[in-house]
């Protein structure tokens, strides 16, 4: 399989305090990767420096093929990015939104009119098209976020807690859509607070005080943990953590 993250012993210092520390692991393409970790563990200063926002202090790191630290600007146009707070600018229309992200992305004018009309069809939006997004639903600007974040079918996808505060029926018909892209060779790197949503991942790695802590198959982590579902694995680990902050 083609490996589309690779790190090294990263590490990430903030002075004497070290934020992430050695992390090894491999990303496949196509896979769904949960990225673990309680508040202070270390994810979010991880991700950014896997996103090319954040320089190592020392270590390797590969996305897409570039190195994060010498080739920042070529990973930001091989990935796509999503937040909890849905990335998304309120006071534009969704058509507005959809031209402005891919854009940004380097995709030209033609492109996007194309893909525009086929993205609104499929999403069932096309009546919502010159509507500002602040009028949509929450479960709607969510699908829509995720869509202009694979607008450009990216590599890689990265999802920061993206389904905060989603009721659970908008959450999975949210992951069908994650299916969806992985089913298309897009690679999805999600973090989640939610541990029914690390059971959907094809590997899932926890993070405490900065460290991997564990790195498997759910099913495998649970065997491995005597436990019967995440959530009991990740308190179990989380359990050992000494520090609040990232």
């Amino acid at each position: 399989m083609e490996i589309v993250i690779h790190t090294d012993k990263l590490t990430k210092q903030f002075g004497n305090f070290t934020a992430v520390d050695n992390i090894s692991f491999e990303v496949e393409k196509g896979e769904i990767f949960g990225f673990l970790g309680a508040n202070g563990a270390g994810k979010t200063t991880a991700m950014r420096m896997l996103c090319g926002l954040s320089i190592p202090t020392s270590g390797k790191g590969l996305v897409a093929g570039f190195d994060i630290e010498k080739e920042t600007e070529k990973v930001k146009k091989s990935i796509g990015y999503m937040s909890q707070k849905f990335s998304l600018y309120e006071d534009l229309k969704v058509w507005e939104n959809i031209r402005l992200f891919a854009g940004i992305y380097g995709m030209n004018s033609k492109q996007i009119a194309h893909k525009t009309d086929t993205l609104l069809q499929q999403l069932g939006f096309e009546s919502e098209r010159d509507s500002f997004v602040k009028s949509l639903p929450l479960g709607w600007k969510q699908k829509l976020a995720f869509s202009v974040a694979i607008f450009h079918e990216p590599k890689i996808v990265f999802l920061d807690e993206p389904t905060g505060g989603v009721d659970p029926a908008t959450r999975r018909q949210f992951w069908e859509l994650i299916y969806d892209a992985a089913d298309r060779g897009i690679t999805v790197f999600v973090t989640t607070h939610y541990m029914d949503e690390a059971e959907y991942c094809d590997r899932v790695s926890i993070m405490v005080d900065g460290r991997i802590d564990a790195l498997d198959t759910p099913k495998n982590l649970k065997k491995q943990f005597n436990a019967n579902n995440m959530d009991e694995v990740f308190h179990q680990l989380a359990r050992k953590a000494q520090r609040t902050d990232n």
